[in-house]
């Protein structure tokens, strides 16, 4: 009889032992796939670093795929000239997290990377601006202060108009745009960040006039004055909402303050951003 409980004790002892050695490499690569799933994508990189099996679940190309906007397929083939069946999800996901130029390098998109959305960005050289190649009025000013590395700077005018256009295929959701100005001119002297302000004149005396139209139907306008000197401000230009039936949308978004009975001056136009609305709150207080 002691024999038969020493062998009873042995065997606990050592079921006891073998569930003590099972761990998180002994979880299925599908089970953990499952869950990334719900997980945003900063999250399933940190845990990929786990083990070898976190690794391979993180490589599912059914989890990344959750994670694209609906319209990967036409941003790899339009900003990244490539196949989209030639690419991995998750590469394919991470490279479009990368700010890409297309047009000429003068319009740039990218993917948020907590959230998978879609971000856009239209230069001022991709803009129609009245009397831009007048060097009296007008000029490109480069600036380590643009994600395009230059701005179009105004000295003096009577009629102020920037008028932009985008063609393009977006996610179903809500969108924003803001024009990115500054009042004064921006530079570095001996490392530092300087700002002159001499030319910066009848902002205060008439509002600028924001307006935004899709071929959807959508139409917008605003008045704002430009405010705070010497800060990069991102003035709201309206917003607009995609619905699961258009494929391309048409966007035309302008500023102008055209009261030519006094002149204006001394503003950096930068870009255009077009993000989704629910970012507004969290980068532009």
């Amino acid at each position: 009889m002691g024999a038969g409980v020493s062998s009873d004790l042995d065997a606990q002892k050592g079921t006891a032992n073998f569930q003590l050695k099972t761990g998180l490499n002994d979880v299925p690569e599908s089970c953990i796939s499952s869950i990334f799933m719900y997980l945003d994508p900063p999250e399933i990189c940190k845990l990929a670093r786990l083990n070898k099996a976190f690794r391979g679940a993180s490589l599912a190309d059914f989890v990344w795929e959750t994670k694209l906007p609906s319209n990967y397929r036409y941003l790899v083939e339009k900003v990244l000239g490539r196949n989209p069946d030639s690419l991995c999800k998750k590469e394919t996901f991470a490279r479009l997290c990368s700010p890409n130029r297309f047009d000429g390098g003068n319009k740039e998109v990218w993917l948020d990377k907590n959230s998978g959305k879609l971000c856009l960005s239209v230069s001022a050289k991709a803009m129609k601006i009245t009397g831009i190649d007048d060097r009296r009025y007008w000029n490109h000013i480069p600036t380590e202060e643009s994600r395009f590395e230059t701005v179009a700077y105004l000295q003096q005018i009577w009629w102020f108009e920037v008028v932009g256009e985008l063609e393009f295929e977006f996610p179903p959701g809500s969108y924003s745009v803001f024009f990115r100005l500054h009042l004064g001119k921006p530079s570095k002297r001996f490392g530092r960040r300087v700002c002159n302000l001499d030319q910066v004149h009848g902002w205060n005396t008439k509002p600028v006039r924001f307006q935004l139209s899709t071929s959807t139907g959508h139409q917008i306008s605003s008045e704002c004055y430009l405010y705070e000197p010497g800060n990069w401000v991102h003035y709201h230009a309206g917003d607009f909402v995609i619905d699961d039936s258009n494929p391309t949308t048409k966007i035309k978004f302008s500023m102008m303050q055209i009261d030519c009975t006094h002149t204006k001056g001394g503003l950096c136009v930068d870009s255009v951003f077009i993000y989704p609305s629910e970012f507004r709150q969290m980068r532009f207080k």
